[in-house]
This record gives structure tokens, C-alpha cells and sequence, in this order.
């Protein structure tokens, strides 16, 4: 993609005024009049120098990035995380190295922190063509390593939330192995925009090794602190899965994506996107079953609906649709794993 130059201050005007002459329907145009609106709004809320070098060095880094995935949107990808400090004679470093390259031998690229340890390992397993790094500028331990280090899939951020975002938004599939406070963080991150609805549902596998209690430990505290406390509820155990082996991650991603392919808000209407049809029978079972979730009405088959017209790889997939209370993640989250078993039998 070329750097569109604006050299002169009559380059910059042309293009503002074709920003500003927005055409009605067109929804692309009108954002970059907003985004171009809420430029100057910063001037007229005379904010801070150290408020507009966040703001413009965050909008930078978002753009770029945005620009680096873009080609890529239509892969399915995993991030993976875990210590930047496993070195290569570690068994994990291993498990990570196979379960990025089994990932990639079922259809999906890796994203990883670029650095070492677990994310090398990803990167190795992947292989550079199927890798993508999200660095981050530290003092230590968070160089690129020499796999992603000169490739443009490579991307340096500054602050910590837009890489996040990243990582959650391009992905399809979380995989955590052993870490520390950053596999950690970024674990209860994924949690916590899974179960409130604020990331599309998606397979969360924490990996441990047989004979290894790093993630049952873990989960100990979840069920002895969060869950009795009632500080979250049973479903949200759904959300993730502890597995023994990188082979049993990858067939747990696969599964969840076997049957349920993706879904959509469009309007009053969730439109889940099947990879095969479901019989009636099954789809009123869905309405009995999670009726707790549907506001009004019930699961319907349908066809694609108007606004679905801007994916089209995607319109000549099957869909169910329903009024969704946008109340229970988790218990959508069950539904998914409803449907694939539905689509195994």
C-alpha cells in the first residue's frame, strides 16, 4: 500500500474537502469526516501538549497496525502468549513451537509479542510468512526476535493498550501458556471482553504439560476465590479450556469453529454464520434451550441480511439469527459449543 503524501498545505486542503463532501449512505466517508471533526475539536478543547501527543502518537500506531492486518483479515489467527524468560531447552518453548506450526497447518496465522521465550517459539513453529509481531517498546527483554525482526508483518508499539487491542481484535483463537504478569494480564483481558461481550467469542485454551499444575492451580483460585464469592458466575468457566497438549489446543479450536463460523450484530438481530445447516429441530432446541438470551421471538434460519453485503466470501454461508439481550456472553458462548456438538451429529 502506498503513504498517501501531503506535502503542501494545497494538498492538505483538497483533501479536507473531500472528506468534508460526504456522500449520504456512505459510511466510510462519513467516518473520516468524524475522525477529521474530532481532529479539530482537540484544537477547541485547548488540551494539554502531553493530551495530544498520547492522542496523536495512539492514532498513529492504530492506523499503522490497522494498515499491517488489513491484507490479512480474511485468516483466521491465534495469539499466543507466555514468558519472554522459557528458554529454547524448555519443554513449553517446545509445546509453543508445535502449536504454532499445527496451528498454521489448520488454516491459521500466529500473532505473538515478537519478543523471545514463548513468543519466539510461535514465531519459529510458524514460520515468518504465517507471523505476525506486536512489539513493544521496553528497556529490557522485549527486542524482536531475528524470525520476525526484518519481516513487515512486524509491528513496534508504544503503549501497551493499542497493542492489546490488536491482539484481541485480529485474533480468532487466544492460546496462553506459562508466564508471568503479562501472560496473566492479558488472560484476565481476554476474560473479562469475552464475558462482557466486548470481543467476538472465541476459543480461550490455557496449555499446560501433563504432570504440570500451572493452569489448574490457576484455576483453584478462580473457583475458590471468584466463583464462591460469587464475583463471577458458572458459566463463565466456559469461557476457557485447560489442555494437556498442543494437539488437544488445536482440535479445540477447530471444534469451536467447526459448525458456528462467526456472527454479527446487525440492528435488533445477532446473525450467527454456520459452516453447515442445522435441521429445524435442532434450531427450535436452541430456542428452548437458551431462551434466557433471547429477548423476544426465537432462533430462525435466515438469509443474509442487507448489511452483511460488505462480506461477501461470507454470504452463502447458512445463518440462524435471534434477538439477543446482550446480557450473557458466557451463556452465547454455550450455545456455540451447543451448535457444534449439533453439527456432529
Amino acid at each position: 500500500m502506498v503513504e498517501m503524501k501531503l506535502n503542501t498545505t494545497q494538498d492538505v486542503l483538497e483533501q479536507v474537502e473531500q472528506i468534508c463532501n460526504v456522500t449520504e449512505g456512505d459510511l466510510r466517508a462519513w467516518l473520516h469526516k468524524e475522525v477529521l471533526l474530532n481532529a479539530l475539536k482537540f484544537k477547541r478543547d485547548d488540551l494539554e501538549t502531553l493530551d495530544l501527543k498520547i492522542i496523536n502518537r495512539a492514532m498513529e500506531e492504530f492506523r499503522y497496525a490497522a494498515r499491517v492486518f488489513r491484507p490479512y483479515r480474511k485468516l483466521r489467527k491465534v495469539s499466543i502468549f507466555g514468558s519472554a524468560r522459557t528458554p529454547s531447552s524448555d519443554p513449553y518453548y517446545q509445546a509453543a513451537k508445535e502449536f504454532a506450526h499445527m496451528s498454521v497447518e489448520k488454516g491459521f496465522m500466529v500473532i505473538t509479542g515478537a519478543a523471545d521465550g514463548i513468543m519466539k517459539a510461535g514465531n519459529v513453529g510458524a514460520g515468518a510468512k504465517n507471523s505476525f509481531g506486536a512489539n513493544i517498546l521496553l528497556p529490557f527483554e522485549q527486542g524482536a526476535n531475528e524470525i520476525i525482526s526484518e519481516d513487515p508483518k512486524l509491528i513496534t508499539f508504544r503503549f501497551f493498550f493499542i497493542r492489546k487491542l490488536f491482539f484481541m481484535m485480529e485474533a480468532d483463537a487466544v492460546a496462553l501458556f506459562p508466564g508471568g504478569f503479562g501472560t496473566h494480564d492479558e488472560g484476565f483481558e481476554t476474560l473479562t471482553l469475552l464475558q462482557t461481550g466486548k470481543a467476538q467469542p472465541m476459543p480461550l485454551v490455557l496449555i499446560e504439560l501433563p504432570g504440570e499444575d500451572y493452569w489448574e492451580s490457576w484455576e483453584g483460585f478462580v473457583k475458590d476465590q471468584l466463583l464462591k464469592r460469587g464475583l463471577i458466575s458458572q458459566q463463565d468457566l466456559d469461557l476457557y479450556k485447560i489442555v494437556h497438549s498442543p494437539q488437544e489446543a488445536v482440535d479445540w479450536i477447530c471444534h469451536f469453529y467447526s459448525t458456528y463460523h462467526s456472527m454479527r450484530k446487525v440492528r435488533d438481530k445477532l446473525v450467527v454464520r454456520l459452516e453447515k445447516e442445522l435441521p429445524m429441530d435442532q434450531i427450535r432446541e436452541l430456542s428452548n434451550s437458551f431462551g434466557d438470551i433471547i429477548r423476544k421471538g426465537e432462533v430462525r434460519p435466515t438469509k443474509p441480511l442487507r448489511a452483511e453485503k460488505d462480506e461477501p466470501h461470507l454470504l452463502q454461508k447458512p445463518r440462524i439469527s435471534f434477538s439477543y439481550n446482550e446480557r450473557s456472553a458466557s451463556r452465547l458462548t454455550q450455545m456455540i459449543h451447543t451448535i457444534n456438538q449439533m453439527g456432529r451429529s
